[in-house]
């Protein structure tokens, strides 16, 4: 076991099993004795198959799951429910449309019982940032897919966590205006360097991003089986960095492990078809 208190967010060691789906009196186990940590100021991807775990163990990181066996730390503390030192960006929508962007924005301050013109200028400010400045009372409906992920991450970042845990959040996008985004999210994560866990299916989002890739092995049982520092240099444009030979170099690595993995994952969805 490593030194915990070193990390802003460890999962050491951790299995989680379900009941099946198929059969009750059957167990499945989607992670086995995965072991991830973070540091804090540092951006971690993880990819693997599709349906491997990997949103199983970000659902752990906040604190939504509980795991059968091992131990979840917060900065060297003992995780027991909801982690309060993070915000989660989800891969659906969390807006509720019955909410202005505004008001989506503000909604975890208020909560917090932060006064309300205090959040509000803080929710313009926020709003400003990603691109949506002048936007503020616009309802869901009345914004773009891209515009609406602006809003969910300011809604995400205003809360200024210590930990940002994001699955897949720019999955549904088309590609310029998913880089857009990507191109943003790095901006703002420079400003404060808060640590990030970030779940992709995407590698060439996961190399452009990120400090360190972690591969899991497809599922069951899936466990990390490659770890990549990813050395390219920053600042960083997602789309620009791509021609960098560093990153074709660490592209054709990371493929080379996950190639298998990807296969074996797509050949248990044919079967279980």
């Amino acid at each position: 076991m490593q030194a915990s208190s070193h990390y802003a967010l460890a999962l050491d060691n951790i299995t989680c099993t379900f009941a099946s789906r198929d059969n009750r009196n059957a167990r499945y186990t989607a992670v086995k004795e995965t072991s991830l940590f973070i540091a804090p100021g540092e951006f971690v991807s993880v990819v693997g198959p599709t349906g491997c775990g990997k949103s199983t163990l970000l659902n752990v990181g906040a604190g939504l799951l509980q795991p059968s066996s091992g131990a979840v730390t917060v900065f060297g503390e003992k995780l027991a429910g909801i982690n309060r030192r993070a915000g989660y960006m989800f891969q659906s929508e969390a807006l509720m449309p019955w909410r202005s962007a505004l008001d989506n924005v503000t909604a975890g301050l208020a909560f917090r019982g932060v006064p309300k013109g205090e959040a509000r200028e803080r929710g313009e400010e926020w709003l400003k940032r990603v691109g949506l400045g002048g936007f503020g009372d616009r309802y869901p409906h009345q914004l773009s897919g891209g515009m609406r992920k602006r809003v969910g991450m300011a809604q995400t970042l205003i809360l200024d966590p210590d930990i940002i845990l994001m699955d897949e959040p720019f999955s549904a996008l088309d590609i310029q205006t998913r880089q857009l985004m990507e191109n943003e999210l790095l901006e703002l994560w420079a400003a404060k360097r808060k640590a990030v866990l970030f779940i992709t299916h995407d590698l060439d989002e996961a190399i452009s991003m990120s400090d360190r890739v972690v591969v899991l092995s497809a599922g069951p049982g899936t466990h990390p089986i490659g770890e990549f520092t990813i050395d390219l240099p920053r600042p960083r444009d997602v789309a620009e960095i791509r021609s960098h030979p560093r990153f074709v170099e660490l592209h054709a690595q990371i493929w080379g492990v996950l190639r298998e993995e990807v296969l074996k994952g797509y050949q248990q969805q044919l079967t279980a078809v």
